[in-house]
């Protein structure tokens, strides 16, 4: 049998998926180690009883000055900017993409130019958008936003545009009108696809974010990384990438439970 037509049984195949994982940490143990044994005051590559350690400090212990708990300030800062932005690109990019795949006038004149704000690099523009919107929730919100919209815009009006011909006829022939072929034939076909969308985006908001934070912000996970950079505090700043990283996890896995449940049929897509 060709390997193409071979599946792994599910212990294999949580074995092959947990490899990688095993092999970083292992990379990593094996790299702090031997830089521990030349220097023990190496603060490049703390051991990971180092990180644990810290993971716990900064999870459970209030800061002096203030009594709260940073970690737990920066994400919900961070994840309330994240989510805004996130959520009005969604809405916009559902929007403009219905307009441009369905209606030759709108596509005219909006395909174009939102092909060309594709090709803007979004973090040239945070100075503007820091001029703007000044140095507020704002600002770092219209980033994500601008960042991610085009993109997904470019790629629902695509979805919109592949929708078989017949299927337009025939709603037409039955009576529907722009509005009910937009809301009952097109939006449950393109739904999934933005679902989509948000998942592939999630990494790119998250770098616009934590960008924006880190040029100007007092709260925030960017913000908390850039601050320690200056001493070198890699054990605070490997525990705020992988807090970060599970959260990119976690709502991505919430995504695609949110396209199995509502969409079940795009399970062979995932």
């Amino acid at each position: 049998m060709r390997l193409i037509n071979r599946s792994p049984a599910r212990p294999l195949a949580v074995a092959l998926a947990a490899a990688p994982f095993v092999a970083v940490a292992i990379a990593y143990a094996i790299g702090s180690e031997i830089r521990l044994a030349a220097n023990p005051a190496d603060k490049l590559l703390p051991a990971p009883a180092t990180i644990l350690d810290t993971a716990i400090r900064l999870f459970t212990e209030p800061d002096r000055r203030s009594g709260e708990i940073l970690l737990w300030r920066d994400t919900a800062a961070s994840l309330l900017r994240l989510l805004g932005g996130v959520g009005i690109a969604a809405l916009t990019s559902l929007i403009l993409g219905m307009l441009i795949g369905l209606l030759p006038y709108a596509r005219r004149g909006l395909s174009g130019f939102v092909a060309v704000l594709s090709m803007v690099p979004p973090l040239a523009l945070l100075p503007i958008l820091f001029i703007v919107f000044g140095l507020g929730e704002t600002s770092k919100i219209v980033l994500i936003v601008i960042g991610i919209t085009p993109f997904m815009t470019r790629d629902l009006s695509q979805r919109v545009l592949d929708i078989p011909h017949e299927q337009i006829v025939k709603a037409q022939t039955l009576g529907a009108s722009t509005w009910v072929i937009a809301a009952r034939v097109a939006l449950p076909q393109i739904l999934p696809r933005l679902i989509a969308n948000v998942r592939l985006s999630l990494g790119s908001a998250w770098l616009f974010l934590i960008a924006a934070e880190a040029v100007a912000s007092d709260v925030g996970l960017g913000y908390r990384i850039f601050l320690v950079r200056r001493y070198l505090a890699m054990d605070v700043i490997l525990t705020y990438v992988i807090w970060i990283t599970l959260l990119a996890f976690l709502i991505d896995w919430a995504l695609r439970l949110l396209t199995r449940k509502a969409f079940p049929w795009m399970e062979a897509g995932l």
